[in-house]
Order: C-alpha cells, then sequence, then structure tokens
C-alpha cells in the first residue's frame, strides 16, 4: 500500500483539490481515499487504470463531506447571486432557486439523493444505482421523473 500511495497520492490530491479548492479538505480526504481504498482492495476489478479507481472513491468522499456539510447549497446560492449583475435578474433567480431547492427537498429521499448524485456530483446512472443498492435503470427513471415534477409549475 505504501508504494500505491506514493505513486497515486499527488494524482488524487490534485484531483480532489480541483473540485473543492480547499487544500486542506483535500489532503485530509485524500488520506480517507487510502484507508477506503485499502479497505475495499478486494473489489477493484482492473476494470479501469487503478489511478481513476482511486479518483472515483475520492469523489465518493467528497460528496458525502459536502453532503454532510451543506457545502452544496451554499455554492449553488453563491454561482447565482455571482452570475447576476443587475438587482431584478439577481432577485428573480433567487426565487426560482429557492423554489426548486424547496421542491428537491420535498422529493422522496432516494429521488433527492438520486438528483443529488446525477446533478452535483456528475455521477453516472451506473454509479448511482450502485451507491442506492438499485438498477441503472432505476436511477435514470427516477431521476427522469425527479426532473419532470422539479420543472412542473406550482
Amino acid at each position: 500500500m505504501d508504494e500505491l500511495y506514493r505513486q497515486y497520492s499527488q494524482i488524487v490530491y490534485y484531483f480532489l483539490y480541483k473540485k473543492c479548492q480547499d487544500s486542506a479538505l483535500a489532503e485530509d480526504l485524500m488520506q480517507e481515499t487510502f484507508l477506503k481504498a485499502l479497505e475495499c482492495l478486494d473489489n477493484y476489478d482492473h476494470s479501469c487504470k487503478l489511478s481513476t479507481w482511486l479518483c472515483q472513491i475520492a469523489k465518493h468522499l467528497l460528496y458525502q463531506h459536502w453532503t454532510r456539510t451543506n457545502r452544496v447549497q451554499l455554492e449553488e446560492l453563491d454561482e447565482c447571486l455571482e452570475s447576476s449583475c443587475d438587482t431584478e435578474r439577481q432577485a428573480l433567480a433567487n426565487i426560482e432557486l429557492a423554489d426548486v431547492w424547496d421542491k428537491l427537498q420535498a422529493l422522496p429521499p432516494d429521488t433527492r439523493k438520486t438528483v443529488e448524485l446525477r446533478v452535483l456530483s456528475g455521477l453516472s446512472y451506473r454509479e448511482i444505482g450502485e451507491i442506492l443498492g438499485r438498477s441503472e435503470n432505476w436511477a435514470r427513471v427516477t431521476f427522469y421523473r425527479a426532473k419532470l415534477s422539479l420543472i412542473e409549475p406550482g
């Protein structure tokens, strides 16, 4: 494991840093990634590069961290505020974002988690299905139905 760490720690660190822009968090999650990889080494099936597998673990850990700290919500609100220049557009965007956020929070837990994993973490339907213990097709259909309910007026 020491050799793996020496060989891939920089890759995992830079991957995490690029996503979170926080060196301390990237360092902590990099360490946690290698601990998790050690626990799950038997699950590595060699269908992708080891660095890709490690970065997937890192991405999941980062998402879990953001979920715990609600950072995702704050980042979305910040992006919305920064992208709007005039006050009226900014107010309308905030109202729309709050409405979507409220609708998202009203969804059943598995459906909400599916949307968060797909939109905020950029995971594939296959990865979402694996995380939630469901099929890829279930994740695809659930996301589609959630999207319809989120864009539905009222």
